[in-house]
This record gives structure tokens, C-alpha cells and sequence, in this order.
């Protein structure tokens, strides 16, 4: 009995020396890992590194359109002349809400040229020339303000399954090394489990920040959606109100 009891404890010793001998740092996993774990583990550093690109570009670039917007909407309602706010943001606007006066004030602009004072005239198409112009241009801002969300989306809803099928890839590894060696101590299918679940990881950190901020950014951005169509269907009726007090 004392004899197994010292064969038992020489036995875990072992193991726990053979198990401190694995290197199981990220660096070590993936030199050692197959080709497959590879190129997701690449596949989901490249999707983390652009989805934050993307993240860190959107929210700045929403936060100075906010600022910009709140800045021209206090110009506007300050109940100076439109003609002289147009000469002064007319060539530069900075903001979607901005260019959607520009736009607009332009073609007021040419068709009051273009009809020489016939007020008649000038009110007949003006309107609805004027409706359209704007809704092209909130179409076009809006989608350059969507731009890459779509990635975002693609990310947080694939990320996952990729480090999955590395999980899985790098599990079926390791079992594919105890049948070789058919040795089943933690030293053998240690480095295999833990590239497994590197990969899983991996595709967690890449989904979570993706899903979390296309929901933020598709919300804001939803909201300034929302703030353009008051702006236009607001200005369409100063318009609208300016023409009729000229034909009066």
C-alpha cells in the first residue's frame, strides 16, 4: 500500500510537470496552431480592428454633426434674413441640415432667376422642385452616414459562428493528437483545447462591441433622420409662406 501510494504521488508529479512545460500564452497557441485556426484567429483580429475603426470614425463624426447642427438650427430660428444666412453657409454647409437650406436656397435662387419676378410662375413648380431637392439630399446624406454600418452588422452577427468553427477545427485537432499519441494527459490536449477556445474568445471580443454599437449607431442616426424630415417639412412652409405673402 505504500508502494502505490508513492507510485500515485510520483505520477502527479509528473503530470503537473508535464502540464507547467506547456506554453499556453497567445503567442505560443498560435505558432503552434494549424493553418485553419490560423487564418480565422486572422480573420477575426482583422473584423475587431476595423469594426473599431469604424466605431471610434461614427461616433466622432456624429457628435461634431450634432454640434454643427445645433449651432446652424440656432442661426436659423434666430429670425434673421434667410437670404443672409445662405450667402454666409450657402457655399460651405458642414452639416446635413445645413446642406438641405443650401440646396433648397439654390433653386429659389434659380428659378427666381429664371422666371424674372413672375411670382405666378414662380410658385407654381417651386414647391414641389424644392420638396424633392431636399429629399435627395437627405437621401444622400443619409446614406453616406450609414456608410460601413452594414460591416458592423456583418461582424456581430458572423463573429461568433467564425471563432465557432476555429473552436471547433482546433477540438478536432486535439482529439486527432490523443488518437496519434495515444496519450490522453492534459500535456496532449492541453495546447489544442486552448487555441479552441482562444478562437471562441476571440469571436466574442469582435461580436460584442460590433452589435452593441450598430444598435447606438442605428438609433442616433434614425433620430437625425427624424430631425432632417422636421427641418425640411419647417422650411418647405417658410417657403411656402414666403411665396404666398409675395403673389399677395
Amino acid at each position: 500500500m505504500e508502494d502505490q501510494g508513492l507510485e500515485h504521488e510520483v505520477d502527479a508529479t509528473v503530470l503537473a510537470g508535464s502540464v507547467a512545460d506547456v506554453d499556453l500564452s497567445i503567442v505560443s497557441l498560435m505558432m503552434r496552431a494549424d493553418i485553419i485556426v490560423k487564418i480565422v484567429v486572422i480573420i477575426l483580429v482583422f473584423a475587431s480592428v476595423w469594426s473599431w475603426a469604424i466605431i471610434v470614425e461614427k461616433f466622432t463624426r456624429l457628435r461634431r454633426l450634432a454640434s454643427r447642427s445645433d449651432v446652424f438650427e440656432e442661426a436659423f430660428w434666430s429670425g434673421g434674413s434667410l437670404e443672409d444666412l445662405y450667402d454666409r453657409v450657402g457655399n460651405h454647409p458642414d452639416n446635413p441640415l445645413a446642406m438641405l437650406f443650401s440646396d433648397a436656397m439654390r433653386e429659389w435662387r434659380r428659378t427666381a432667376a429664371r422666371t424674372n419676378g413672375a411670382e405666378d410662375v414662380l410658385h407654381a413648380g417651386l414647391q414641389d422642385r424644392i420638396g424633392q431637392v431636399m429629399q435627395l439630399t437627405m437621401n444622400r446624406e443619409m446614406q453616406t452616414l450609414e456608410r460601413y454600418l452594414g460591416f458592423l452588422a456583418t461582424v456581430g452577427s458572423t463573429a461568433p459562428f467564425i471563432g465557432l468553427f476555429g473552436t471547433v477545427w482546433g477540438i478536432m485537432n486535439s482529439f486527432q493528437s490523443i488518437a496519434l499519441t495515444k496519450n490522453t494527459s492534459i500535456a496532449v490536449v492541453a495546447p489544442g483545447i486552448a487555441e479552441a477556445l482562444f478562437a471562441t474568445a476571440l469571436g466574442l471580443v469582435a461580436a460584442i462591441p460590433a452589435v452593441i454599437a450598430y444598435n447606438k449607431f442605428s438609433g442616433d442616426l434614425e433620430r437625425y433622420a427624424n430631425r432632417l424630415e422636421s427641418f425640411a417639412g419647417e422650411f418647405s412652409a417658410i417657403l411656402s409662406r414666403q411665396l404666398e405673402e409675395r403673389q399677395s
